[in-house]
């Protein structure tokens, strides 16, 4: 049975109308937010349950992030300073491929481990293409709220030993969507992940989609408009855009997520607007490839639903919330001028924004009565952020100068999963020598 427990908080930040709440008490009971209200101490001394005083923290939602590889976190610092093309053919491809169970397991637990201490609560991570219940089997025994997905390839020409036969990848989805969607009462839900356009085929990437129908709250998630010789290559093979490709298959809707869309025309920002597809922002990834800067702000105008991800960590080396949300807004700022992508919006793209893009706005994603008690506890109380904290200046503090350092507790569905600033899941000193190890091993088969 899941615990009782009040946190009387100095800022709660924030509900859906991103109201910045003061001197409130969250009241959580079976993994759920059951009130937010003013408590007196004697309501705090009598209560029998759990009391967490965090009158000097700030709390806010968790962080969702919605494109994620969690196959990739043994590869950080391994494909540095190269384009996307040449980052997949001569590092990605060859790593993933040579992953075993081990591997493969000991790179999930390290970027789950990263991703909850950074106070992120919900993924949705693209896998891998061997060995993807290893990826669900440790979703599971994380704590972490996530859809997941094995990654289809059926063609590979940057590396073809890294693909499988498209019956077989069809196959292979179906049956894992059924043994894993839905698994601890929801918290686990499956995302269908076509890698991108150049190594699926037409088939895979149409019945793939139809396959996402036969699962209530899945989705559909893959790469799209990335990079200027990806869109190249698409050209060529298809003798057309690529949002206009994946319109053409009946492959968007708005369970579609599509991760980067960082060049793409105007015909096809109408396309994104009118099937209500999803964009998964990634900048550092951008950035650090080569790939370029989403037009965000215009996405945004448009009303097109953005959120954020930092996608692997051989293409960031960070996947930290704070990070996106910083560059997020600053790499716009000369383009547009500095009153663009203010805090308050970047912050909502990193919580409510998220639990749009996956349906699960009603479950998580702000912090109101009725929700899942997905909550981190921040101590912004540091040389190193503002030491006002008027309302405005709580959004700021979050976004242009908070880290994971400022992250004190984190808790998903009601349960710690990181307290006082260390996991209750994972031991980091074994992460690492264990990584270590299996990495090794990982590069002498690859």
């Amino acid at each position: 049975m899941k615990k009782k427990l009040i946190i009387p908080n100095r800022i709660v930040c924030t509900d859906k109308e991103g109201r910045i709440l003061r001197n409130e008490t969250v009241e959580i009971e079976s993994g759920l937010i059951k009130s937010i209200r003013h408590f007196t101490e004697d309501e705090i001394t009598e209560f029998d349950g759990e009391v967490i005083r965090a009158e000097s923290l700030t709390l806010i939602p968790g962080f969702i992030q919605t494109h994620i590889h969690l196959c990739q976190s043994l590869f950080r610092g391994l494909a540095d300073d190269l384009d996307l093309i040449d980052w997949l053919r001569f590092k990605i491809f060859p790593l993933e491929n040579a992953h075993n169970e081990k591997s493969l397991s000991i790179s999930v637990r390290i970027g789950l481990n990263e991703l909850m201490r950074g106070g992120t609560t919900t993924v949705l991570d693209m896998g891998t293409l061997n060995h993807q219940q290893v990826i669900f089997e440790e979703l599971i025994n994380s704590g972490m709220r996530a859809f997941a997905g094995k990654c289809l390839m059926d063609i590979n020409t940057l590396f073809p030993e890294f693909k499988n036969a498209t019956d077989y990848e069809l196959a292979e989805t179906y049956n894992l969507a059924k043994e894993y969607h839905g698994k601890l009462n929801g918290k686990v839900r499956y995302g269908f992940a076509p890698r991108f356009v150049l190594s699926c085929s037409e088939k895979l990437l149409k019945e793939s989609k139809e396959m996402m129908k036969d699962f209530d709250g899945s989705v559909y998630h893959t790469h799209a408009s990335e990079n200027p010789r990806e869109l190249e290559e698409v050209r060529k093979k298809f003798n057309t855009e690529n949002i206009t490709y994946f319109n053409s298959i009946g492959a968007l809707d708005d369970h579609t997520i599509l991760a980067h869309c960082v060049h793409i025309n105007y015909d096809e920002l109408n396309i994104l607007k009118k099937k209500n597809v999803r964009v998964a922002h990634c900048p550092s990834s951008n950035l650090k490839l080569g790939s370029g800067i989403a037009d965000i702000p215009k996405f945004i105008g448009e009303g097109i639903q953005v959120s954020l991800g930092a996608d692997g960590a051989p293409c960031n080396n960070n996947l930290s919330a704070f990070i996106e949300m910083r560059l997020a807004a600053l790499i716009q700022k000369p383009i547009y001028g500095p009153e663009i992508m203010d805090a308050e919006t970047i912050f909502r793209l990193a919580t409510i924004e998220g639990a749009k893009a996956l349906h699960i706005e009603n479950e998580t994603g702000s912090i109101e009565a009725g929700k899942k008690a997905d909550l981190v506890l921040l101590d912004l109380n540091t040389p190193y952020n503002s030491m006002d904290d008027n309302d405005y200046n709580v959004y700021g503090n979050i976004v242009y100068s908070a880290s994971r350092g400022n992250v004190v507790h984190v808790m998903i569905d009601g349960e710690w999963v990181v307290k006082d600033g260390q996991s209750l899941n994972y031991d980091e000193h074994e992460l690492y020598f264990t990584g270590k190890t299996e990495l090794d091993k990982l590069i002498a088969r690859s």
